[in-house]
C-alpha cells in the first residue's frame, strides 16, 4: 500500500504539496493574536491570501502591511517570501548539506523540478549556490538601502526596512513597509533606492542557474562572456529588450501625464519609466499610481506581466525565454524554415511544444480567473483582467481592487498566485502524470489548422 501511494508522488505533485502545506502553516501563524497589532490575529480567509501571497512572491494584499502586523507578523511574512522565493526544497537541501547528510536520488529529482533544470548534474551544488548567493545579495542591498535610508529613518528602522526590502525585492515580492499601501511612491526621485530595488529585482528574476553562471564568469573577458549558455543569453537579452522596450513605451505614453510622468523633472521622468517598466517583471514594487495612467500604458504593463520573469527564478508568468521561443516559431513559420533557429542553433521540437502549452494554459487560465472575477466583484473588465494577470505573474501590482475583493474574489486571486508561482505545467503534471509515461507511439495523420 505504501509502495502504490509513494509511486503516485511525482516530483510535481511533492512540490505543489509542498508549497501548500507552507502556505498553510503561514496562514495558521497569521491568526495568531501574536501577529496583529490589534491583538486578535487576522480572519482565517485573509491569514490564507496574505500567507499564500507571500509564499508565492506576488505582494498582493488585503491589508496593509506596516500598520495591521506586528514585528512577529512582519517577520513570518519574511520568512515565507524567503522560502516561496528560493523554494522549501531549496532550503531543505541546503540544511542537508549543512549536517552532512547524502542527498537521495528522490531528493535530486525534486530538486531537478523545483530549479526547473534540464539535467541532475550538478544539481545540489546549484542548490547551494542558490542559497549562498540570494543571502549575499540580499545582504549588499539591505546595506546599500539602510545607508540610504538612514536619515530619515534613524539606524534601527534604517537596518530594518533595509532587510525587509532587499529581501522582498529580490525574491520578486513586493511587499513593503511604507504602509497605506503606498508601496515606494514616496521615493520616485531617489536614484539609489530606485537603482538598488530594480538590481535586486533583476538579479532574483534572471534565473537560479543564470545567475550562478554569470558569477562564475566575474573577472572574465569579453570573449569568455559570449561562451555562456544559450539559455543565459537568452534570458539576458530578452530581459534588457523588454525592459527597455517597456521603459520607452511608459515614457512615451505618460509623458504629457500631469498625474504621472508629467509632474516630475526629466531626469525622475526617466527614472520612473525605468522602475515601471522593471518592477512588472513580477516584482509588484511602484513608485507611481497605476490607476493614474492611461490605458494603453496599463496595456504594456499587463503585457510585461504575463511574460514575467525567466525560468527558475523568483518570478512567475509564463518566462522570457517561452516568450522569446515562441517568437522565434512564429518567424521560422512565416519564413518557411523547418527549424526554430538562434544563434546559430535549432532548438528542440519537444522545447517549442512546451513553450506553446505553457503560453496556452497561461492565457486560458487568466481568462477564466478573469471570467469568475467579473461575476463576483463590481468592477470593469480591465481591472478584472490587470488583477487576473498579477496574480498569475506573481507581480502584486493593482488597480486598486485587491482590499475590496469579496470572499470569492480572494479565493480566485489565491488560486491565481498559487498557479503563477508553482506553474501551469507542474500543477497540471501534478494532477495527471504518474512517473512512468507510456512509450506507445501511434502514427501520425495531418490535419488542417489556421
Amino acid at each position: 500500500m505504501s509502495k502504490s501511494i509513494n509511486s503516485r508522488m511525482t516530483p510535481a505533485r511533492v512540490l505543489v504539496l509542498g508549497f501548500t502545506a507552507v502556505i498553510l502553516v503561514g496562514g495558521l501563524l497569521l491568526t495568531l493574536p501574536l501577529a496583529t497589532r490589534d491583538g486578535l490575529g487576522l480572519s482565517l480567509l485573509d491569514a490564507l491570501f496574505t500567507s499564500t501571497s507571500a509564499v508565492c512572491v506576488t505582494g498582493l494584499v488585503v491589508v496593509d502591511t506596516l500598520t495591521t502586523f506586528t514585528l512577529f507578523g512582519q517577520l513570518t511574512l519574511l520568512m515565507l517570501i524567503q522560502v516561496g522565493g528560493l523554494g522549501f526544497m531549496t532550503f531543505a537541501t541546503f540544511f542537508a548539506i549543512l549536517l552532512g547528510r547524502k542527498i537521495t536520488l528522490r531528493e535530486r529529482l525534486l530538486l531537478q523540478e523545483a530549479l526547473n533544470q534540464n539535467s541532475l548534474a550538478g544539481i545540489v551544488r546549484l542548490a547551494k549556490h542558490v542559497v549562498l548567493y540570494a543571502f549575499a545579495i540580499e545582504a549588499l542591498g539591505a546595506l546599500i538601502l539602510a545607508l540610504n535610508w538612514v536619515k530619515p529613518l534613524g539606524w534601527g528602522r534604517a537596518i530594518y526596512y533595509g532587510i525587509f526590502h532587499s529581501v522582498s525585492a529580490f525574491n520578486n515580492a513586493g511587499f513593503d513597509l511604507f504602509g497605506h499601501f503606498s508601496s515606494l511612491t514616496g521615493f520616485v526621485g531617489d536614484w539609489v533606492t530606485n537603482l538598488t530595488i530594480m538590481g535586486l529585482i533583476t538579479t532574483g528574476g534572471f534565473g537560479f542557474a543564470v545567475l550562478a553562471e554569470i558569477l562564475a564568469t566575474r573577472g572574465r573577458t569579453l570573449p569568455h562572456w559570449r561562451s555562456l549558455s544559450l539559455h543565459t543569453r537568452m534570458v539576458i537579452g530578452t530581459s534588457a529588450g523588454l525592459v527597455l522596450a517597456g521603459t520607452l513605451l511608459i515614457y512615451v505614453l505618460e509623458f504629457g501625464n500631469p498625474k504621472t510622468l508629467g509632474g516630475l523633472n526629466s531626469g525622475s521622468q526617466v527614472l520612473a519609466a525605468l522602475f515601471q517598466a522593471v518592477t512588472p517583471r513580477t516584482a509588484g514594487f511602484n513608485t507611481l499610481n497605476l490607476a493614474d495612467f492611461h490605458l494603453a500604458t496599463v496595456m504594456v504593463i499587463l503585457i510585461l506581466m504575463f511574460i514575467g520573469a525567466s525560468p527558475g527564478s523568483t518570478g512567475g508568468g509564463i518566462k522570457t525565454t517561452t516568450f522569446l521561443t515562441l517568437v522565434l516559431a512564429l518567424r521560422s513559420i512565416l519564413k518557411g524554415e523547418n527549424q526554430v533557429k538562434v544563434r546559430e542553433r535549432a532548438l528542440p521540437q519537444d522545447t517549442i511544444a512546451k513553450a506553446a502549452a505553457i503560453a496556452a494554459l497561461g492565457g486560458l487560465f487568466v481568462f477564466l480567473l478573469t471570467f469568475l472575477l467579473s461575476l463576483s466583484e463590481k468592477t470593469d473588465l480591465l481591472t478584472a483582467l490587470f488583477e487576473t494577470t498579477s496574480a498569475f505573474g506573481t507581480v502584486g501590482l493593482t488597480l486598486g481592487l485587491t482590499p475590496q475583493l469579496s470572499a470569492l474574489g480572494r479565493v480566485a486571486i489565491m488560486f491565481g498566485m498559487f498557479v503563477g508561482r508553482v506553474g501551469p505545467l507542474t500543477l497540471g503534471f501534478a494532477l495527471t502524470q504518474k512517473w512512468k509515461a507510456s512509450g506507445i507511439k501511434y502514427p501520425e495523420e495531418k490535419i488542417l489548422v489556421g
